[in-house]
């Protein structure tokens, strides 16, 4: 078994790994309501549209993460403001937005001819390069997307079904939209200078939607979800060790590996239970139980 635990005796490996559950665990609960509603689109969006906070910020030296932060503020304002607009779709403004936040940040970007390694960071992440202090921003990021979840979960519970019955309710849709938005851009904030841009939604999406033919209840899809991210992220590491390939992309890639193995398990499932085998046919000469007999 020295081939299962080798990786994880080296520190670097270790603190990975822990970033990859804390990760999997606020994805899980911003990701839920993002496969609920069908709003994978805008969370490819919001990732994308960090980068001309943090194209911004390193060229002026700061840090990364306050300009992710700024655009990641910026772009939930423009979604909300546009998703009012009468005659405009929210898809619409959604894709207007992601352009134009993706076209600044690439000018921003060729304007220097050294930025093309912080960008690949910023595309891809660099799990094994975890700090203990990207640990402690992680568990805080995770403890604030525990509040805002457990605070506003009836609030999305019926904005992701009916948002008449929320607004019959009293639950203030738009601002619980608004808050929705805002707990997806923390988790993406949190969590892209770990897995990258490019590779966030496959912690986002892949555990939530693989959870869904499986649990039973909204919380229980957030559970089982961190559980297939950490799981993801053990067997990722494990492989990109063992195999040379890179430690972020492996990880999304097993999780989305699980996902279509889970809608497969489940199809097979849903089939037999629907068609179930039927009991074998007698002989023609078979002698038969008659009443009396008994």
């Amino acid at each position: 078994m020295e081939w299962l635990t080798a990786p994880f005796e080296v520190a670097f490996v270790q603190r990975a790994l822990w970033a990859g559950v804390l990760v999997s665990a606020i994805c899980a609960l911003a990701g839920t309501w993002v496969v609920l509603r069908g709003m994978a689109f805008l969370g490819d969006a919001m990732s994308h549209g960090l980068l001309p906070g943090v194209a911004i910020a390193a060229l002026l030296g700061g840090n990364p993460l306050v300009g992710a932060v700024v655009s990641a503020a910026v772009m939930t304002a423009g979604v909300t403001a546009l998703g009012r607009t009468p005659r405009l779709s929210q898809d619409t403004g959604i894709g207007l937005l992601f352009v134009g936040m993706l076209s600044l940040g690439v000018i921003i970007v060729s304007r220097s001819q050294s930025f093309a390694v912080d960008l690949t960071g910023f595309l891809f992440g660099d799990v094994l390069a975890v700090r203990e202090s990207d640990l402690l921003l992680l568990a805080v990021a995770l403890l604030l997307a525990l509040v805002v979840s457990m605070l506003g979960h009836r609030a999305f519970l019926a904005l992701a079904f009916d948002d008449r019955k929320a607004e019959t309710l009293g639950l203030r849709p738009r601002v619980a939209h608004a808050v929705l938005l805002g707990l997806l851009a923390l988790a993406i904030v949190a969590t892209f200078h770990i897995v990258g841009t490019l590779l966030v939604l496959g912690l986002l999406i892949a555990p939530p939607a693989a959870a869904l033919p499986w649990a039973r209840g909204v919380r229980g899809v957030m559970a089982l979800a961190a559980l297939l991210g950490a799981i993801s992220t053990f067997g990722g590491l494990l492989l990109s060790w063992h195999l040379s390939t890179a430690a972020g992309a492996t990880v999304s890639a097993l999780a989305v590996s699980l996902f279509f193995l889970s809608h497969l398990a489940s199809a097979i499932r849903h089939r037999r239970r629907t068609h179930p085998p039927r009991p074998a046919a007698l002989p023609v000469n078979a002698p038969t139980t008659r009443p009396n007999d008994i």
